[in-house]
């Protein structure tokens, strides 16, 4: 494994049959997008290969953004679309203490609901927060990243859920956030991109992007 993940920008080819299909499921997706990684990573291989991704569509173009400790995208289906992969050991080296940065991330922001005394011991429903509440939650995120948000603009997505018999039914809800932050920890920033933030992984949440604020 790299001491730095790496990151792959895949311009997706709309015309394949295999990526309209990975849009139109995000299990599909995640198979995929896992296909990049090592085989033979036990129990948990998304999370042992730090596998994160997001998809950023425009009125133009459909870009997957792919990040793990490793990715060969020549194990992706032919005709998927064109890779670019680098590594993100300079970005992490850049990182310091009051820099401003430009982010974008795609969140599943979530509660467990309070169970009243009578149902002590069992867990609360997982439930999707939207508005305020979901910015507030990722203000509290983003601070326990290292990150002090300036400008924080929500995008509602539409929510996914996996197709096909054997897969939950669980509803994810996304909203895409962009905005500028100023860096407070270095540290805990870097464990936050590598890791992922929030619920909803495998559903295309938790990928951090970066860039240098622009200068005024």
């Amino acid at each position: 494994m790299n001491d730095h993940p790496v990151i792959a920008r895949i311009r997706l080819n709309l015309q394949s049959r295999d990526v309209q299909r990975d849009l139109r499921d995000p299990a599909q997706m995640h198979r995929t997008v896992m296909r990049m990684v090592p085989d033979n990573l036990g129990d948990a291989p998304r999370h042992q290969a730090g596998l994160l991704y997001r998809l950023d569509v425009t009125d133009i173009s459909s870009t997957l953004l792919v990040q793990a400790a490793g990715l060969d995208p020549s194990r992706l289906p032919a005709g998927y679309g064109q890779a670019d992969v680098k590594s993100l050991a300079p970005m992490f080296t850049a990182l310091r203490k009051g820099l401003g940065v430009r982010y974008r991330i795609v969140l599943n922001p979530a509660k467990r609901q309070r169970l009243s005394l009578e149902e002590k011991g069992k867990r609360g429903k997982i439930v999707p927060l939207s508005g305020a509440e979901a910015d507030q939650w990722w203000l509290r995120r983003a601070a326990e990243a290292g990150l002090d948000l300036h400008v924080l603009t929500p995008t509602t997505m539409e929510p996914v859920r996996a197709r096909g018999q054997d897969t939950p039914r669980m509803r994810h809800s996304l909203i895409r956030y962009d905005g500028t932050a100023v860096i407070t920890d270095p540290d805990a920033l870097r464990d936050a991109i590598t890791g992922g933030i929030g619920r909803g992984k495998p559903y295309g949440a938790g990928l951090l992007s970066l860039a240098p604020a622009r200068s005024t």
